[in-house]
């Protein structure tokens, strides 16, 4: 999560995230990824996506970026997904044409993986921490 106060920028949160093709566990990729709440999936570059072999299920859906602008997508799973320090789920990745800065891309961490590990967003501290209980509200 970037955080903004006043126009200025006062604190992100990167975690270590581990996704692995839950058919194929040899297929795993560890990866710093930037914690998103405005995003809804774990998702990853385009560029990556060989890395993990064949899934058992891909689509295409159209995704609505921060800044207005409507790219494709395709979503594939199932994989495990372990944030760092947190437990593994299985859920879905999505991967998108996306640049590189110095050579180094920035997956994006959203809110779907984030509630289905049971991680809170600590906006004061900058940090993710366990929820107590899952959320079935």
């Amino acid at each position: 999560a970037v955080f903004w106060f006043k126009g200025v920028s006062v604190g992100r949160i990167v975690v270590k995230v581990t996704v692995c093709n839950a058919a194929d566990l040899s297929k795993t990729r560890t990866f710093d990824a930037l914690v998103d709440t405005g995003a809804s999936l774990l998702t990853l570059p385009a560029a990556w996506k060989s890395d993990f072999g064949n899934f058992s299920e891909t689509r295409k859906a159209q995704a609505e970026l921060a800044d207005k602008n409507i790219k494709e997508i395709e979503i594939a799973g199932p994989v495990s997904i372990q944030i760092e320090g947190f437990q593994k789920i299985f859920s879905e990745v999505s991967f998108i044409d996306m640049g590189a800065t110095n050579g180094t891309y920035e997956p994006l961490l959203g809110y779907i993986p984030l509630e289905q590990t049971g991680v809170l967003v600590d906006m004061l501290g900058h940090r993710l921490k366990a929820a107590r209980y899952l959320d079935l509200k």
